[in-house]
């Protein structure tokens, strides 16, 4: 017997992480999260599941999730927590629904958007450098899956400007802004990320710019940032809108172009992934791009191109 998901059928609309809610309680059109009280976690209606982390019901058109995450909890390991609970079973379904719900248990979690951001954004950076340290990751551990992508960018990056296409969340623009010697850019469709990730910079003293714009159209001069690193943005992204923004990389950068991708034997669509990449076909686009180029495997492949 098949599990059934809840996919709601509403036109998207852009998540606001800022926007103003009641304590303990985000809410959109899509999706309402509450952060359980010990005494219980919403009352009726019946539970679709419970999970050890999450009770999901349906109210009318929306999905109701409650969940007892503590703050020191919340970290972006709450991407694995999701996709193993509740989207790889199936109970939900859909990157827009993934966002919202991540986006709701981020918000209801602690009370005041920004605090609530910044106690993400704070337990995440630091887990990620403990994780460098560790000698193994740990299991279903998103932050340790990203820690050695995270740091191999940083040892494949010299100081100078660097501009990353995709930031999404930020991490590894933050974690280059607290490096000396680098000036750094961040660059994202999603203007609400964006603001997002400027006020989290401001509120750790980092300097740290940010664009809105799609990596294959960015409002910067040609040559105008020493390196652009694009890491793990192709496999969200059709195969003509990846090679644009390679080629978009490529017009910026005064010496080098980072790229990588996970290795996957499926596009896990929870995660807005679309395709796959293997070695070849990395070093196929390494090719077109007319300039010396490197490919290699670390927790995923890498695709280097030397234009300087």
């Amino acid at each position: 017997m098949s599990v059934p998901s809840l996919r709601v059928t509403v036109a998207a609309r852009r998540i606001d992480p800022l926007a103003p809610s009641p304590p303990g309680v985000y809410a959109d059109h899509l999706v309402r999260v509450v952060r359980a009280s010990p005494c219980g976690d919403g009352g009726p209606p019946p539970p679709v599941v419970r999970t050890e982390h999450f009770t999901l019901r349906r109210r009318g058109r929306r999905v109701e999730l409650s969940h007892s995450l503590r703050p020191e909890q919340l970290d972006n390991d709450l991407a694995g927590l999701l996709a193993e609970e509740l989207f790889a079973p199936g109970w939900l379904c859909g990157s827009d629904v993934f966002e919202r719900v991540f986006t709701g248990v981020v918000r209801s979690c602690v009370d005041e958007p920004l605090p609530a951001w910044t106690t993400f954004y704070g337990n995440t950076l630091a887990r990620i450098r403990e994780s460098w340290q560790a000698p193994e990751p740990a299991d279903h551990s998103s932050i340790a899956g990203f820690a050695p992508v995270y740091h191999h960018a940083l040892d494949l990056v010299t100081t100078g400007t660097v501009l990353d296409l995709g930031s999404c969340f930020g991490f590894l623009p933050l974690l280059f802004a607290e490096e000396a010697g680098y000036t750094v850019i961040a660059s994202d469709l999603a203007g609400g990320t964006m603001r997002l990730l400027g006020a989290v910079a401001r509120m750790r003293s980092l300097r740290l710019d940010t664009l809105v714009c799609d990596a294959a159209r960015v409002p910067l001069p040609d040559r105008s940032v020493d390196t652009v690193t694009v890491i793990h943005v192709l496999e969200h992204l059709d195969p003509g809108h990846g090679e644009a923004v390679v080629r978009e990389a490529l017009r910026l950068a005064r010496k080098r172009v980072v790229v990588a991708v996970p290795y996957e034997d499926e596009p896990t669509a929870a995660y807005g992934h679309v395709r796959c990449y293997d070695e070849e076909q990395l070093a196929e686009l390494g090719r077109r791009a007319g300039h010396r180029f490197s490919v290699g495997s670390h927790h995923g492949g890498w695709l280097v191109i030397d234009p300087g």
